[in-house]
């Protein structure tokens, strides 16, 4: 009698017997026994192995990609390329956080260097392209420099990486390049056929070069639009924006949708000619006054007693926030909606800084200036900026109209970035760093000498005070990104821990000597980056694909 051949084991049978093990897994009845033996397991599921690879049907052939397009932008120098590739290479230590110790963050150097490259507008090399895109997907503050940097090649990657879509997402259009002025035809059609990203970016190019003919565009659409791209679009509005945007943003004040109505208002405003801008002039004229009838010129205000139709057309938000009066609520808004050129001509002729001076009656000093400091930074009116903004060294760390750091930051905005810097150095050395974190965030990079010199007296004073540094942990990494390198010497007298103080926290000394130490590297770094950026190297082009 002959025995029936044995049936082979499956790939289940096979990964269970490995699972379970061959002396608990019994082998099926009329089976082969592979799964009997551990030896016998492994030489079978080598055979299954190569049976199922070999039985695999081919698949259907897929069209040849594309190459990557040519990057047509000069080689970035050999020096600055090895320097990219340590910048890149550096990831955070697992741990986070704590003792930092001397050696620079060299990811935190990464932005400073994105921005350099493009200024000189380099081509990255192709073979750092996956690095950057995974440094931009890690940190998105990184996307918009790394995506100018890597350029259409990166797009080009993108398509091929889910994990890199976001550059897809982030980018208008996609890398597509956008129809130029003499291609009329194409911007109609990708006006009115593409995707919203793309017609965002195409708005904002051609308004950029052609205000009149972005807005003719815009109009042409306009009531087809859904609110929440209306308002998008309106925003673009912003870029070169002047008298001629009137007629379309006055008709955008009827509007459907609350957010599209105050945004238009916001734009007009800004317009010190508008019609609007006349009619918030009126409004707040009639709420502020000058009484002279007191010892001294004394500003009276009165605040509206209703928000009506008209006021909420010229975009007037009629409910108040929660805890906040609705009186007070209305006249912020018409004294910030108000031309800043109105107000000497209405109270006697008088400067911004003796405006700002005058004494307010009934506790309103506070809701008048704010809303003169809004009014200063929607209309860039540096003469106003300046009377609300004070004297640096003014008592209590701030002018008469600047009531939190906030808006002193954005004053200061408004004025020019010698003058900013200037203002800004005054603050530190007459109140400190404590501070002064915000408005050095304002400041151009790198810092004026004066306010280099002003922070890092500072950063001596607290350190002879006995703090820790990393109180001053977030000055510190400023001064590390704008600092200018030149001030790298200064730093060298610091370098030697002082005699601490009685009173001195344990060890301070030394931590602040570590902190100087990471200072000084990091700033050489910066000015040895920058020279091999200027490395002459000859122009060629970014061929072949990625």
């Amino acid at each position: 009698m002959t025995n029936a051949p044995h049936t082979p084991p499956t790939w289940q049978d096979l990964l269970t017997a490995a699972l379970l093990g061959t002396d608990r897994r019994k082998p099926t009845p009329g089976q082969a026994h592979p799964t009997a033996h551990p030896k016998a397991l492994l030489d079978a599921a080598a055979a299954e192995t190569v049976r199922r690879r070999a039985g695999l049907k081919p698949g259907r052939a897929a069209p040849r990609l594309e190459p990557a397009p040519i990057d047509p932008r000069p080689r970035l120098p050999t020096p600055a390329a090895r320097r990219l590739a340590l910048l890149l290479a550096d990831r955070p230590t697992a741990g986070g956080g704590g003792r930092r110790g001397s050696a620079p963050d060299l990811m935190e150097l990464l932005p400073q260097w994105l921005a350099a490259a493009n200024a000189h507008g380099f081509a990255p090399p192709a073979e750092t392209l996956p690095a950057l895109l995974d440094a931009a997907r890690a940190r998105t503050d990184l996307r918009p420099a790394v995506l100018e940097f890597a350029g259409s090649r990166a797009l080009w990657l993108a398509r091929l990486n889910p994990d890199w879509r976001f550059a897809l997402r982030t980018t208008p259009g996609a890398g597509a390049s956008l129809p130029g002025p003499e291609e009329p035809d194409r911007v109609t059609a990708l006006w009115r056929e593409g995707l919203f990203a793309e017609r965002v970016a195409l708005l904002a190019a051609l308004r950029a070069r052609d205000a009149d003919a972005a807005r003719t565009l815009l109009a042409a659409t306009w009531p087809t639009e859904r609110a929440e791209d209306r308002l998008m679009f309106l925003d673009s509005l912003r870029t070169g924006l002047g008298p001629r945007d009137e007629p379309f943003l006055e008709q955008a004040l009827a509007d459907r949708s609350r957010n599209v109505r105050a945004t238009a208002a916001e734009l007009l405003s800004a317009l010190p000619g508008s019609a609007l801008a006349a009619r918030m002039a009126v409004r707040a004229g009639a709420c502020v006054a000058l009484d002279r009838t007191r010892d001294a010129p004394t500003l009276v205000v009165e605040a509206p007693q209703e928000c009506d139709a008209a006021m909420e057309r010229d975009g007037v938000a009629a409910k108040a926030p929660s805890g906040r009066g609705e009186r007070s609520w209305w006249l912020g808004q018409l004294v910030e909606a108000a031309p800043l050129a109105a107000w000497p001509a209405r109270l006697g002729g008088r400067t911004p800084e003796e405006i700002v001076a005058l004494p307010v009656a009934d506790d309103w000093t506070s809701e008048l200036h704010a809303a003169w400091c809004r009014a200063a930074v929607r209309q860039r009116d540096a003469a106003w900026s300046r009377a609300l903004l004070g004297p640096p060294s003014a008592p209590g760390a701030g002018g008469p109209g600047a009531v939190s750091l906030a808006e002193r930051a954005k004053l200061l905005e408004t004025l020019p970035v010698d003058e900013r810097a200037g203002w800004v150095a005054g603050f530190i050395a007459a109140h400190g760093l404590s501070e002064a974190f915000q408005l050095l965030g304002v400041c151009a990079v790198p810092w004026a000498a004066p306010l280099g010199r002003a922070v890092v007296d500072a950063l001596n004073i607290a350190r002879d005070a006995g703090s820790y540094p990393w109180s001053f942990s977030g000055v510190m990494g400023l001064a590390e990104r704008c600092l200018d390198p030149a001030e790298a010497s200064r730093l060298d007298s610091l370098l030697t821990a002082p005699d601490e103080p009685e009173d001195a926290s344990p060890g301070a000394g030394g931590y602040w000597t570590e902190a100087f130490q990471r200072l000084g590297t990091t700033l050489r770094l910066r000015a040895v980056m920058a020279a091999e950026l200027r490395t002459a190297e000859p122009t060629t082009a970014q061929a072949g694909p990625a």
